[in-house]
């Protein structure tokens, strides 16, 4: 598409819907799958994106040279998909694309409004609520393994591994996979650059295992998760989305969960993820400041990110943390902790702005990376709005 440029556009009501994680980024800069939502379409239609997002998040995202002239608009909240893409790409000059009400897409020209609608009647993958992001993740990585994958030669896989359907498992340059069982008789397997699967590990596709990412030794994964960029994971995991920079490195149960940079849990953590009575679950909503019905029967622990918790935390089915959160102590925590909390089941305090610079800042810091005055911006923004829910 020459010439074009590219805006993905945050619709804010779905912004708000998809807090905590989107406290710290704009909508496409969430993972799923192998590489974030700005990624996929920056690949597929070959163009670099900018963002329209919350004022306090542009300094951070966006681009320096940012122009206010588009001639291309996209829902950020749309997962590319073939379809789609080609509906979008036939668009003429001040078109719009919708589907049942829902905005997708608009081509504009000479700065008009477009004047017609066009109606998209194929499939859509969307993402509307936090809990979206494990559910859709299994089709949007089967999406990103064959467009990443494709017309490509993988590296070998080491004989020292037991392996089920290899024709599904692709190793990047630099990847390491020793004495393990690798499955991909249900999900593809995807280890990205300088990432590693230690010995012992039983791993059941699909698994996105993004750059320098690690399995720790013994290992139990159950698809379809992804591990982002230099996240680290060990116990048992089941459709799990780590954001990157995150640890989970020692013993304890995670699925049907969510969580982003920068975070850490303890060893023997362990999240529920189903209800002792089997019935849906019910999951704190910012948009709607109450817990709302989720109409889904699966959901683990959602933590945003720059959060921790202590070893041997419990957490009840469904927990929202907040950005930046500490919680340790005996007990199951409260349903939903707020964004810089710091305690757990016998008491609660805030933790402090500057405390929370520290933890930032040598925790990036052992990953060779800054955190910056635009970090800390963004930090001091999440602190002030979510005062409404600690108690101090």
């Amino acid at each position: 598409m020459k010439n074009t440029k590219l805006l993905l556009q945050d619709n804010r009501d779905i912004w708000k819907q998809l807090l905590p994680f989107t406290y710290t980024r704009p909508i496409s800069s969430l993972r799923m799958g192998i590489d974030t939502i700005r990624e996929k379409w920056e690949a597929i239609l070959n163009i670099p994106a900018e963002i329209e997002t919350e004022t306090y998040l542009l300094k951070k995202f966006q681009n320096q040279q940012a122009s206010k002239q588009y001639t291309l608009i996209i829902n950020s909240s749309v997962i590319p998909t073939d379809e789609l893409v080609q509906h979008i790409t036939n668009l003429t000059a001040n078109q719009s694309l919708e589907k049942d009400g829902i905005f997708l897409a608009q081509k504009i020209e000479n700065d008009q409004l477009p004047k017609e609608s066009v109606e998209y009647n194929g499939k859509l993958i969307q993402i509307t609520r936090p809990w979206h992001i494990f559910l859709k993740n299994k089709e949007v990585f089967e999406l990103d393994f064959q467009r990443i994958t494709s017309g490509r030669e993988g590296q070998q896989i080491p004989s020292t591994n037991q392996v089920v359907n290899a024709n599904d498992i692709f190793l990047e340059e630099g990847a390491e996979v020793e004495f393990s069982v690798l499955d991909a008789s249900q999900g593809p397997i995807y280890i990205g650059n300088n990432a590693k699967i230690l010995a012992g590990c039983m791993v059941k596709g699909g698994l996105a295992l993004c750059d320098h990412a690690v399995l720790k030794m013994g290992t139990k994964h159950y698809g379809t998760s992804t591990l982002g960029p230099h996240c680290k994971a060990g116990g048992e995991l089941s459709n799990v989305v780590m954001q990157a920079y995150s640890n989970k490195g020692h013993d304890g149960y995670l699925g049907n969960a969510v969580i982003g940079e920068w975070c850490n849990i303890g060893a023997d953590s362990n999240a529920s993820n189903l209800k002792n009575n089997y019935s849906n679950v019910r999951a704190w909503s910012y948009a709607e400041n109450k817990q709302i019905n989720t109409d889904e029967q699966f959901i683990g622990l959602l933590m945003g990110d720059h959060a921790k918790c202590g070893i041997n935390t419990m957490f009840n089915t469904a927990t929202v943390v907040g950005v930046a959160a500490n919680i340790f102590g005996a007990g199951f925590p409260k349903k939903h902790i707020p964004s810089f909390a710091w305690g757990g089941v016998d008491f609660v305090r805030t933790f402090t702005l500057q405390k929370a610079y520290e933890m930032a800042e040598v925790m990036m810091k052992r990953r060779g990376i800054e955190f910056t005055a635009e970090d800390k911006a963004i930090f001091n923004h999440i602190f002030e709005e979510s005062k409404q829910y600690r108690n101090n």
